[in-house]
């Protein structure tokens, strides 16, 4: 099988992503931006997930972190759908269910290529350090569009956001690493349709 990676850069005059991404990796990250805790989330994302991710985010953040998180976010989900190919032989499907303290959080995707979107449940409103929360939303809607995925988010509870939100990462993680597994059973394309590229 051939590497299943994919380089991406995406420069702006708010934001320059510099991002290489392995499916078939270790969990190792090396991971460079001005969002802090985004640097977190993505650390447990790539390694919960198994995969290798490079990636330098630099932005406008003196105004606030908006413009790098969503452009991560962007970045992340063309280099996961270049990685991916035409999909042949993948599960397509994955689902994790991940606790963190006080909070529970559910992943499910479907690598589709119909991008859509979906958070149920509360992420509290406001600020984890100098990070706002809203931005997860932001990040999760850019990567499932950019990715072309059904990505299903649902927090089943939880008081403190960052518990939540690294239950999230934790998950998104776990999920896409069963999506994307290589299935011996599977002969080729893992739809109906013949096609999901």
């Amino acid at each position: 099988m051939d590497k299943r990676q994919a380089a991406k850069t995406r420069k702006t005059n708010e934001t320059n992503i510099d991002l290489l991404f392995n499916i078939d990796g270790q969990g190792k990250a090396d991971l460079t931006t001005d969002v802090p805790f985004m640097t977190h989330m993505l650390d447990l994302f790539t390694r919960h997930g198994l995969f290798d991710l490079t990636l330098t985010g630099k932005g406008d953040t003196e105004i606030d972190d908006h413009h790098t998180t969503e452009d991560m976010g962007i970045v992340l989900g063309e280099a996961l759908k270049e990685a991916l190919g035409d999909k042949r032989g993948i599960r397509r499907y994955g689902s994790a269910l991940v606790p963190m303290d006080d909070a529970l959080a559910q992943v499910v995707i479907d690598l589709s290529n119909r991008p859509h979107f979906e958070l149920k449940g509360e992420i509290p409103q406001g600020k984890v350090g100098t990070f706002d929360t809203e931005l997860v939303e932001e990040f999760l809607w850019k990567l499932a569009l950019e990715a072309r995925m059904n990505l299903h988010v649902i927090v089943h509870y939880g008081t403190n956001a960052h518990h939540i939100i690294e239950a999230i990462f934790k998950a998104l993680g776990r999920a896409l690493d069963e999506a994307t597994q290589v299935d011996p059973r599977v002969d080729g394309i893992p739809s109906t349709k013949g096609s999901l590229s």
